[in-house]
Formats: C-alpha cells, structure tokens, sequence
C-alpha cells in the first residue's frame, strides 16, 4: 500500500496555513520538531517539509506527489506542474515599488532602471511584454533596501499589507499579478495516488466551501416569504418550517460571506426577524 507524498514549506506563514488546512480535513500529521518528513495517521499521507523554492521542482521530479505552494513560486520558477486547486489562503501580490519621493506616473519610469528583485523571471517577463529595457539585479531576501544603500531605483517583490516598504520609505506603483496558496500535482500520478488526491481534495473543498458561507435562521411573516426566498437562494433553495405561531415561518439557508452584510440588511428591511448567523464546519457540495 502506498502513501501520496505531499510537499509544504518548512517554515513560515505557508507552512502553518499548509497544515491548518490539513487538520481541517480531518487529517493528523505526527509532527515532531525539526523533522523532515511526517506521517498521517488516519489517511495515507506523507508530508515533506521542504525549502519553498525547491518545491516545484521536486513535484516535477516526483520526489513529492502534491504540494502546496505559492502562486508567485510556480509562475517563477515555470515548472509547468497540474494546477489542481486555488486554496485562498497566503494572499500576496507581486509589485513594483519605488521611494516615495519618487514621481511616478505609469510604468515608462522603468525605462533604464536599476530593479532589485528576487523574482528574476516573473520580472524579465513583465519588462518583455511592456517593451521595457531596465536592469535586474537579482537579490535573496530583503529586496526593499536596495533603493535606501543606492543598489536599485526601483523593486520587484511581494507585497501582502504593504507596512514592510512603508518601513522602507517605499510605496508600491503597480501591480504585475496577485497570487495565493495552491494546490500542484505531478502529472503523472499512478491511478491509486489519483484517488488518493481526489479524496483530498474533495476534503479541501468542504472545508474551503464552509470558510466562505455562513448558515443563516431567522423568523419571517408569510407574507414576506417571496421576497425573503429571493434573497436567500441558498444551495438549492432555503429551508421553510412553519413556527407555532400562525403566520410566521422559520427560514434556514446558507449566505456567502463576501455578500453577508448586504444581504442582512435587506432581509430586515423585508420584515425577517430573530436572525442568526452560524458558522459551518464543513460543507458537501
């Protein structure tokens, strides 16, 4: 019997997000400190604590089955490894930025310029398909110095909340392309670590799925129950029970977070009462 072997960051915010997910799914890693490789203990998963940027090529090597990566890493490192699943966690950009004195107008102020980055390939490609002829210095970590000890002009470099380059004097300019948490696979998987990976990620949806909705009761009046219904489409559609008291009915549904507030606010405008919103742990859809 054979175990899918999955990649995740050895250390960092990745590494933590990686392995909240997988306990969400139910999954118990045996995870002793400093170790390089752990084992579930209730499904058949090994999991490598690797250095970020060697990941996509260890998927394409096969050395790991899956992993979980940066967007930003795969499109750097152009390994073309499957794509299976966006996991909307670790949500970054990656970005120019330049000191704040600068007067920057649109991205013909690159022209010519000195860009430290540590993303040499995603840059090179941004500068190609905008006709732009600047210098790359490529650098290991801390990028958003090079500006302040007169390395660079300009930066190249993730940005998630941006406090790192208002440290740095720095203000980013624009965008190049936003990334987040995903979930790659080697491409060529044998049938049983296939279904393996389809039971896994049958158990990532339902727990992405019950991040971003919310279970929603509340107290209604028949009379309003049409216009309710309209707002509350639910799965299929919300959940009617009468209540004790005539010409009331109890309405369950579930409610996209992103559209919550809205919603809520026109539920009571429509006459719901007694509204309660619950979290839901996992979600089949």
């Amino acid at each position: 019997m054979i175990n899918l072997k999955i990649a995740i960051q050895k250390s960092g915010r990745l590494n933590e997000d990686s392995l909240t997910l997988l306990k969400e799914c139910g999954i118990s890693i045996n995870n002793g400190k400093d170790q390089l490789m752990a084992q579930a203990s209730n499904f058949r998963l090994d999991v490598l604590y690797l250095r970020n940027s060697d990941i996509p090529q260890y998927v394409r090597d096969g050395v790991a089955d899956i992993a979980i990566i940066g967007d930003n890493t795969e499109k750097e490192k152009k390994t073309g490894i499957r794509h299976v699943l966006d996991l909307g966690f670790s949500r970054c950009r990656l970005s120019i930025a330049v000191p704040k004195n600068v007067d920057f107008q649109d991205i013909s102020y690159l022209q010519g310029k000195k860009i430290a980055t540590s993303y040499p390939n995603s840059l090179k490609d941004f500068l190609t398909e905008n006709d732009i002829e600047a210098e790359i210095h490529e650098i290991s970590g801390s990028v958003e110095i090079a500006p302040n000890i007169g390395l660079a002009d300009a930066i190249c470099d993730l940005v998630s909340s941006g406090s790192t380059l208002f440290k740095n004097g720095l203000k980013e300019v624009y965008k190049i392309f936003e990334s987040q948490a995903i979930l790659v696979a080697n491409s060529g998987l044998c049938g049983e670590k296939q279904e393996l990976l389809a039971q896994l990620v049958f158990r990532i949806k339902a727990v992405l799925a019950a991040k971003y909705n919310k279970y929603i009761l509340l107290n209604a009046p028949e009379k309003a129950l049409d216009r309710i219904c309209r707002l509350l489409p639910g799965m299929k559609s919300p959940t009617i029970m009468p209540l004790r008291e005539n010409g009331w009915v109890s309405v369950h549904s579930v409610v996209n977070e992103n559209e919550f507030w809205e919603v809520i606010g026109k539920l009571k405008e429509a006459g719901a009462e007694g509204i309660l919103i619950v979290p839901i742990e996992k979600m089949i859809l």
